[in-house]
């Protein structure tokens, strides 16, 4: 088997950071608890969020994203880490996740595992994305470290 990329360490070096994010989330028994981190075409962070960061019902995503401003040039070739697939329908009156990174311009999401079906039946984030041009990458490795930031929800995560 091949040592890891430089990229790839790299990648796993944000997601941690985006992991350790999601701690910081007030605990919700209708919610995830997600972290993000944008990270600059030069390796430095942009902005960072985490769930309900500001307000009961925003997403990781967004809080990162409410940072920046919505025309900063450098998320056209930023990347954003989220500890979970970006959500592709909201309850509340709010984007999407996967709509919110679209408008933004990134190029380019990570993320460490696909929504379950706990609280949506069939979150399609990932192909949103894709299917809008958007590089997704997935870190399989670092998806038990993501799940247990939502041990609250109980055995639903599979």
């Amino acid at each position: 088997m091949p040592a890891p990329s430089a990229a790839h360490e790299r990648d796993l070096d944000w997601m941690r950071r985006a992991i350790d994010l999601s701690k910081l989330c007030p605990p919700s028994e209708g919610a995830y608890s997600v972290g993000a981190v944008i990270v600059g075409s030069d390796g430095t962070e942009l902005a960072y969020g985490y769930s309900r960061e500001t307000d009961a019902h925003i997403h990781a995503e967004g809080a990162a994203l409410a940072k920046l401003p919505a025309d900063d040039p450098r998320l056209k070739t930023a990347t954003i880490y989220s500890t979970l697939e970006p959500c592709s329908q909201r309850r509340h009156q709010v984007s999407p996740c996967a709509q919110l990174i679209i408008a933004a311009g990134l190029p380019r999401v990570v993320i460490a595992w696909r929504e379950p079906t706990l609280f949506v039946a069939d979150c399609v984030g990932v192909e949103q994305l894709i299917e809008a041009g958007v590089t997704v990458d997935e870190l399989p490795e670092l998806a038990e470290a993501a799940k247990a930031a939502n041990a609250h929800l109980g055995s639903g995560l599979a």
